[in-house]
């Protein structure tokens, strides 16, 4: 179909190893979305976003996880796209709690779907998007050479070879106080969470440096340098909303007892989720907190 693209793993069933199928499959599936603007000038805005499938991950209930991600090919255009015929998932539900704001350039593992034990093999799981004219679909499923595991993700985010680690726990973080909470502008807000880790891996300045040559892989890491020099960070993202938002700072410094504190301000009034993600540059956990913006008093 003119002006869709769908972007699976199929093609590279013929791989051995299971860590290296989803490694190459990864590699494949970064050239094959990138090859386009690679190939043509640095647009700042007026390109597609095109959604990404990056694997899937088992759970000790016996369900599923899919993950996915993304490329917006805009080096300055950030759209906001809604959840409903131009950002959506099918069979089943169109929301599951996709972004609605997207970030520049490629960002992986961003979010995660999850689904039952008996999904199946050959079950596909759909994710749209449309912009700027054009449509493009990541297909979910669960075929044995995109399973994800510590390796996959140590060697996809840079943090190094696939093996050591092993015991390696994910982060917290949660909340301090409410999930949903309200502001009237032109106030700005001031948001706490409480974060952290079992010291796996330990800090490791010389991936520190490297990140910083290199630029973030993820929008997990939006300062790349932080993770890897302290060993934990904690970043804040616009994950959903109909204006503007500025987090000061972006990436909080973690004090005593693991909290991090940073002041939101928004552009316009709406319905807004923001998300915090704890990174130890292997694993990331996300927590979500809705935010609702009043207008200014007399505003019309």
């Amino acid at each position: 179909m003119a002006g869709t693209k769908e972007v699976t793993g199929r093609a590279v069933m013929s791989c051995h190893s299971r860590n290296v199928r989803a490694i190459v499959a990864a590699a494949l599936l970064a050239g094959a979305v990138g090859s386009a603007a690679s190939a043509q000038e640095r647009w700042s805005r007026g390109q597609n976003v095109q959604p990404v499938f990056e694997g899937w991950e088992r759970n000790a209930d016996g369900s599923f996880t899919m993950v996915f991600g993304y490329l917006n090919r805009n080096y300055e255009e950030q759209p906001i796209i809604p959840v409903g015929p131009n950002n959506r998932f099918e069979p089943g539900p169109a929301d599951r709690g996709q972004p609605t704001h997207f970030y520049n350039r490629r960002q992986q593992f961003v979010f995660t779907v999850r689904v039952p034990a008996d999904w199946g093999r050959e079950q596909d799981l759909v994710w749209t998007v449309t912009h700027n004219g054009r449509t493009d679909r990541a297909i979910g499923h669960l075929w044995p050479v995109w399973e994800i595991d510590d390796g996959v993700l140590r060697l996809n985010r840079g943090s190094g070879t696939a093996q050591g680690y092993a015991d390696n726990q994910r982060p917290f973080v949660r909340l301090e106080g409410g999930d949903h909470l309200e502001v009237t502008l032109p106030d700005t807000l001031e948001i706490a969470v409480l974060a952290g880790d079992d010291g796996i891996p330990p800090p490791n300045p010389r991936l520190a440096e490297r990140r910083v040559r290199r630029g973030p892989k993820s929008q997990a890491m939006v300062d790349p340098r932080k993770a890897a020099a302290t060993g934990l960070a904690v970043t804040w993202l616009h994950w959903r909303g109909p204006g503007a938002v500025s987090f000061d700072p972006r990436v909080p410094e973690i004090g005593e007892e693991g909290r991090a504190v940073t002041r939101v301000a928004f552009s316009r009034p709406g319905v807004y989720v923001l998300q915090a993600v704890a990174d130890d540059t292997v694993y990331v956990s996300p927590v979500n907190v809705t935010v609702t913006v009043k207008p200014a008093a007399g505003a019309p």
